[in-house]
């Protein structure tokens, strides 16, 4: 009797055994389920538009100035170099319309006196696009060895994860998709257009379709006459509503740009339907936006465009990077106001590269750094920092001897009284 009590004991101990071991089991592909892996994305070979989004993180807290995209800029570029120099040399032709945009960094970045901060183990998004099947398909290749971190001055990222940020896609495909009737974008970094030599920041029709329409004529393979689209833009284009403000802040390499976020929402008149032709290139160009940005400066992360009314995704101007444009605008201004010959492009050029040495000096930065961001010999921008402070002390004296002329003349007209 004992051993069979003993029996029914340990049969019930398999039992509850084995009911624990399938529960652990179950337990486990749950957790499994719910943590899925991460996966690199993939596209097919006739890819001619792609967006990515990368996450990435600073494993310590790192300060950056406020021009750290072209440190971005620099680092894609030295990555398509590593694994095709040829696209390299084409992507750095600087008369060529460049086939891909960058973003700046989103997420929380703070302030720190001059410089803006990342915070340790915070998670930052990066966007790059592709407008052309070379740079879509040398992406591929890249995904396949993609580097761990992605190595900005002072402040090493590592990449957690690479996503899509719109669907892998076809120029061709977007001509074929006329399923909205109108067109609504955010512009979420701050976007500009150059008119007469100056900055434009307003998204007028002509204006933003003309930006879209160079990139639709250098990558699509289906060309389209400029004139009369962009006088038939200007025609029937209508603006039904928008949100926006301006902001004046640094620009690319060099300069300052006034320019504008925020949303707006484009439709065509009844008339426009006449040419059925062009309300099809209108609807495609629509849709190239989000994948080729707005305007210039695309490759710094000016004119990131999204589709749709998504004003809370506009990014908020860090004030060193206002700070920054501001200043740049205000020493060229001085400086082309003491050139004595300001015809042709030459003036312009040389103010600008002086005003962006200074204010870059002023906020801290290595003449090293700037020698590498402008892509200059370290003398020549240390000789062009030592000219611009000389200009600003004539500056200074002379309005100093100004205002004592003018002391001089009030004293004397109180002395006739």
């Amino acid at each position: 009797m004992k051993q069979e009590v003993n029996a029914k004991v340990n049969n019930l101990y398999s039992w509850v055994a084995l009911g624990r071991f399938y529960i652990t089991v179950m337990a486990q592909r749950s957790r499994k389920k719910a943590q899925p892996q991460e996966s690199t994305p993939n596209w097919s070979s006739s890819t001619e538009l792609l967006s990515l989004v990368f996450e990435v993180v600073p494993q310590d807290n790192a300060t950056l100035f406020p021009q750290y995209t072209i440190g971005l800029h620099a680092w894609f570029l030295d990555q398509v170099r590593s694994i095709d120099p040829e696209l390299s040399a084409y992507l750095h032709d600087r008369e060529s319309e460049k086939p891909f945009t960058i973003s700046s960094l989103e997420g929380n970045l703070l302030t720190q006196g001059r410089q803006l901060q990342l915070i340790a183990n915070s998670s930052y998004r990066w966007y790059v696009t592709a407008l052309s099947s070379p740079v879509a398909q040398w992406m591929r290749l890249w995904m396949q060895n993609l580097p761990e971190t992605l190595e900005l001055r002072h402040a090493p990222l590592k990449i957690c994860s690479v996503n899509f940020a719109q669907k892998p896609t076809t120029y061709n495909q977007l001509v074929e998709d006329q399923s909205e009737k109108s067109i609504t974008l955010t512009f979420v970094t701050p976007t500009s257009f150059r008119r007469k030599g100056h900055h434009l920041p307003l998204p007028l029709p002509v204006n933003v379709f003309h930006s879209y329409l160079r990139r639709w004529n250098n990558f699509s393979g289906m060309p389209v006459e400029s004139e009369p689209f962009l006088a038939w833009i200007d025609e029937y284009t209508l603006i039904t509503r928008h949100q926006l403000e301006s902001v004046k802040v640094a620009a690319g390499k060099k300069g300052s740009v006034t320019g504008f976020t925020g949303a707006i929402e484009f439709a065509l008149s009844r008339e426009a339907g006449e040419h059925p032709e062009w309300v099809q290139l209108f609807l495609a160009l629509g849709k190239l936006a989000p994948y080729c940005g707005t305007g210039h400066k695309t490759t710094f992360g000016l004119g990131q465009t999204r589709a749709g009314w998504l004003i809370e995704e506009t990014q908020v101007v860090p004030s060193q990077e206002r700070l920054l444009g501001q200043r740049i605008a205000e020493l060229q201004e001085q400086f082309f106001a003491q050139r004595k010959r300001t015809g042709g492009t030459r003036a312009t050029e040389i103010t600008e590269t002086w005003a962006t040495i200074l204010a870059r000096r002023e906020l801290g930065e290595s003449l090293i750094a700037i020698a590498q961001d402008l892509e200059m010999p370290y003398e020549t921008v240390k000789t062009y920092a030592k000219l611009a402070r000389q200009a600003i002390k004539r500056e200074q004296g002379t309005g100093n001897r100004e205002q004592g002329t003018g002391n001089r003349e009030q004293g004397t007209g109180t002395t006739d009284n």
